[in-house]
């Protein structure tokens, strides 16, 4: 599949009426509050007060259980997936295996364009200096261009992964861009995952066997050893827990520990 090449800006949005966006999400939230994932997902997709979704994912160690979740649900749900170009080989190749295995129909493949990246990070060394500016361009700059037009995305977080997102509801809004995010598995803990996977005999992603539970670029993650926090080998020794993509206040999230 070729890949969505995306310019430097994101078109223009106006800006969101927040008050009624708020109002939708407390709606959803107390109309699916007592429901499990899939029903989650349905009312995500089906609901007219969640409006026009696509799914995010970056197709990591726990991806393919919510994959499965949404192909299961309709397969021609527009599923996004951000190739920084840093990735792990073995991502790339299990991104093309799971989506051939789960017969996804809309898998569309963002990438920033390769001038701006000529022009903002010509030798590769960003993420050395200034890793929020290089998520910044790699990730978040193709992943507004293309939800542009959406007015929300699913995501494959959940509660147990970080104290950020304790609390987080299966509907949230994202002040910052006016979206609606939906997290059908916020409640799931690591061994419904786990359980999930088996009883689907859903393939793994290749890295979680040799150490890696928690999966981003190949230069900023690292193996994490038993009894660490899942997340440790993200941006190991940094002050940074998130890829920038989710925001909280407005802005993204920074390691609170």
């Amino acid at each position: 599949m070729q890949p969505l090449l995306r310019e430097d800006k994101p078109p223009e949005r106006p800006a969101p009426d927040l008050d009624a966006l708020r109002a939708r999400v407390a709606t959803l939230n107390a109309r699916y509050r007592h429901h499990g994932a899939t029903a989650v997902l349905e009312g995500a997709l089906r609901d007219p007060e969640a409006g026009r979704i696509a799914m995010v994912s970056s197709f990591g160690a726990e991806s393919v259980a919510l994959l499965h979740l949404v192909a299961m649900v309709d397969r021609s749900v527009p599923v996004l997936f951000i190739d920084t170009r840093l990735l792990f080989a073995e991502t790339l190749a299990y991104q093309q295996e799971v989506a051939e295995r789960l017969h996804l129909t809309d898998l569309r493949i963002l990438r920033t364009d390769e001038a701006t990246l000529a022009q903002r990070d010509p030798y590769g060394g960003l993420r050395l200096g200034d890793p929020d500016a290089c998520c910044a361009l790699r990730k978040t700059l193709p992943l507004e261009a293309a939800l542009d037009g959406f007015d929300g995305w699913i995501t494959g977080r959940k509660r147990y992964q970080a104290a950020t997102r304790a609390a987080m509801e299966f509907f949230e809004l994202e002040e910052a861009t006016g979206r609606i995010k939906v997290n059908p598995l916020a409640h799931w803990g690591p061994e419904d995952v786990r359980t999930y996977m088996e009883e689907n005999r859903l393939p793994k992603h290749p890295l979680v066997a040799q150490g890696y539970p928690s999966i981003g670029c190949a230069p900023c993650t690292s193996k994490v050893a038993p009894g660490e926090d899942p997340r440790a080998g993200r941006w190991r020794g940094q002050d940074k827990q998130e890829c920038g993509i989710h925001f909280v206040d407005g802005r993204p999230v920074r390691n609170t520990k």
